[in-house]
Protein backbone atom coordinates (compact mmCIF):
# COMPACT_ATOMS: atom_id res chain seq x y z
CA UNK A 1 0.00 0.00 0.00
CA UNK A 2 3.13 2.00 0.69
CA UNK A 3 4.33 1.67 -2.95
CA UNK A 4 0.89 2.87 -4.01
CA UNK A 5 0.52 5.86 -1.99
CA UNK A 6 4.21 6.93 -3.42
CA UNK A 7 3.36 6.31 -6.98
CA UNK A 8 0.01 8.65 -6.47
CA UNK A 9 2.26 11.25 -5.73
CA UNK A 10 5.11 10.73 -8.34
CA UNK A 11 2.59 10.72 -10.70
CA UNK A 12 1.01 13.95 -9.31
CA UNK A 13 4.43 15.52 -9.60
CA UNK A 14 5.22 14.18 -12.92
CA UNK A 15 1.43 15.35 -14.65
CA UNK A 16 2.10 18.73 -12.51
CA UNK A 17 5.08 19.25 -14.20
CA UNK A 18 3.65 18.30 -17.61
CA UNK A 19 0.96 21.56 -16.74
CA UNK A 20 3.42 23.46 -15.59
CA UNK A 21 5.27 23.06 -18.57
CA UNK A 22 1.96 23.82 -21.35
CA UNK A 23 1.39 26.90 -19.35
CA UNK A 24 4.90 28.18 -19.41
CA UNK A 25 5.76 27.33 -23.11
CA UNK A 26 2.27 29.40 -23.45
CA UNK A 27 4.07 32.49 -22.08
CA UNK A 28 7.19 31.99 -23.96
CA UNK A 29 8.67 33.83 -27.33
CA UNK A 30 8.57 31.98 -30.45
CA UNK A 31 12.17 29.79 -30.42
CA UNK A 32 15.20 31.36 -31.32
CA UNK A 33 18.81 31.67 -30.72
CA UNK A 34 18.24 35.12 -29.19
CA UNK A 35 18.95 36.91 -26.12
CA UNK A 36 15.05 37.93 -25.57
CA UNK A 37 14.00 34.58 -25.85
CA UNK A 38 16.12 33.22 -23.54
CA UNK A 39 15.35 35.88 -21.07
CA UNK A 40 11.53 34.82 -21.28
CA UNK A 41 12.88 31.43 -20.75
CA UNK A 42 14.38 32.26 -17.44
CA UNK A 43 11.81 34.87 -16.08
CA UNK A 44 9.17 32.27 -16.46
CA UNK A 45 7.62 31.34 -13.09
CA UNK A 46 5.87 28.11 -15.14
CA UNK A 47 8.76 27.22 -16.67
CA UNK A 48 10.58 26.80 -13.37
CA UNK A 49 7.70 25.10 -11.50
CA UNK A 50 8.00 22.58 -14.09
CA UNK A 51 11.81 21.61 -13.27
CA UNK A 52 10.95 21.62 -9.69
CA UNK A 53 7.93 19.43 -9.97
CA UNK A 54 10.09 16.98 -12.52
CA UNK A 55 13.21 17.02 -9.84
CA UNK A 56 10.72 16.35 -6.89
CA UNK A 57 9.03 13.35 -8.67
CA UNK A 58 13.03 11.98 -10.17
CA UNK A 59 14.01 12.23 -6.27
CA UNK A 60 11.12 10.48 -4.94
CA UNK A 61 11.18 7.41 -8.08
CA UNK A 62 15.31 6.84 -6.93
CA UNK A 63 13.56 6.17 -4.07
CA UNK A 64 10.48 3.86 -5.13
CA UNK A 65 13.03 2.01 -7.49
CA UNK A 66 15.75 1.47 -5.13
CA UNK A 67 12.79 0.24 -2.49
CA UNK A 68 10.30 -2.19 -4.89
CA UNK A 69 10.61 -4.31 -7.08
CA UNK A 70 10.37 -2.44 -10.27
CA UNK A 71 8.25 -4.99 -11.96
CA UNK A 72 5.72 -3.66 -9.57
CA UNK A 73 6.78 0.11 -9.44
CA UNK A 74 7.20 0.88 -13.47
CA UNK A 75 3.79 0.18 -14.17
CA UNK A 76 2.40 2.63 -11.51
CA UNK A 77 3.91 5.24 -13.49
CA UNK A 78 0.53 4.98 -15.61
CA UNK A 79 -1.05 6.96 -12.81
CA UNK A 80 0.70 10.22 -14.22
CA UNK A 81 -2.20 9.51 -17.38
CA UNK A 82 -4.86 9.48 -15.43
CA UNK A 83 -3.52 12.61 -13.49
CA UNK A 84 -2.83 14.26 -16.97
CA UNK A 85 -6.35 13.65 -18.14
CA UNK A 86 -7.74 15.04 -15.14
CA UNK A 87 -5.18 18.28 -15.38
CA UNK A 88 -6.21 18.16 -19.26
CA UNK A 89 -10.69 18.67 -17.96
CA UNK A 90 -9.85 21.41 -15.19
CA UNK A 91 -7.21 23.57 -16.42
CA UNK A 92 -7.50 23.43 -20.34
CA UNK A 93 -10.98 22.57 -20.52
CA UNK A 94 -10.64 19.24 -22.64
CA UNK A 95 -13.41 17.42 -23.23
CA UNK A 96 -12.83 13.96 -22.33
CA UNK A 97 -15.75 11.52 -23.42
CA UNK A 98 -16.41 7.92 -22.21
CA UNK A 99 -13.95 6.11 -23.94
CA UNK A 100 -11.42 7.94 -22.41
CA UNK A 101 -13.05 7.01 -18.53
CA UNK A 102 -13.51 3.78 -19.40
CA UNK A 103 -9.52 3.66 -20.39
CA UNK A 104 -8.57 5.84 -17.28
CA UNK A 105 -10.58 3.06 -15.07
CA UNK A 106 -8.93 0.46 -16.61
CA UNK A 107 -5.31 1.81 -15.65
CA UNK A 108 -6.60 2.43 -12.18
CA UNK A 109 -8.03 -1.73 -12.07
CA UNK A 110 -4.40 -2.47 -13.44
CA UNK A 111 -2.53 -0.28 -10.97
CA UNK A 112 -4.58 -1.99 -8.17
CA UNK A 113 -3.85 -5.16 -9.35
CA UNK A 114 0.23 -4.41 -9.29
CA UNK A 115 -0.08 -2.37 -6.21
CA UNK A 116 -1.89 -5.40 -4.00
Amino acid sequence: MKLLLLAIVQSALLAGGQVLLKFGLGRMLPFSMTLEFWRSVFVNWQFAACGLCYGAGSVLWFYIIKHYPFSMAYPLVSLSYVFGMVAAMVFFDEPVNLSKWLGVLFIMFGCYLIAR
